[in-house]
């Protein structure tokens, strides 16, 4: 059994949550999300606390997890930091479209989905914001996807922090 869910999740008081049929609706200053619950875990909400049981162990820790994401994430919201290296790599925003030059012959339009708000600092750290943590995680992905951090001189891009591990070139 997951050990967290056995714990209660604390409703902060930006927050709202209902629980209505199978689905717990989650309201906050960011925006709101729903989550369906299924039939077999029990939801019990009382003093700003969400307790969770059910004989199905498995699902338990994974319904935990996507309930308290959903309250921290429309109260306080979930970012990524992007960080462009190498030789006039650079980013800007141009309308709905994330405007990337990565050393390619052609720049790279990437269209920003609705509830994903994308920053620019310095043209080399792009910041992605949003109230899903699925959903920014893949937004950041899919923009560190167009040019990888390769080991050799470490041009592309990386997450802030992320280490590269260098290898060795050619020797004569």
């Amino acid at each position: 059994m997951s050990r967290l869910a056995k714990n209660p999740i604390i409703i902060s008081d930006e927050v709202k949550v209902s629980l209505s049929d199978n689905l717990l609706n989650v309201e906050g200053k960011l925006g709101k999300s729903s989550t369906s619950i299924p039939k077999s875990i029990n939801v019990n909400i009382d003093n700003n606390e969400i307790m969770l049981t059910s004989e199905n162990k498995a699902l338990l820790g994974t319904i935990y997890a996507n309930i308290k994401n959903e309250i921290h994430g429309n109260s306080k919201g979930f970012e990524k930091k992007l960080e462009l290296v190498g030789t006039g790599y650079k980013a800007n925003i141009n309308g709905k479209d994330l405007v990337l030059s990565l050393g390619y012959s052609h720049d790279i339009n990437f269209t920003i989905p609705e509830s994903i708000t994308i920053t620019v600092e310095k043209n080399t750290n792009v910041s992605v914001t949003g109230s899903s943590k699925q959903l920014v995680g893949q937004v950041a992905a899919k923009i560190k996807s167009y040019r990888k951090p390769e080991p050799y001189k470490g041009k592309g891009i990386r997450y802030k922090g992320e280490k590269i591990y260098r290898k060795e070139g050619k020797k004569k």
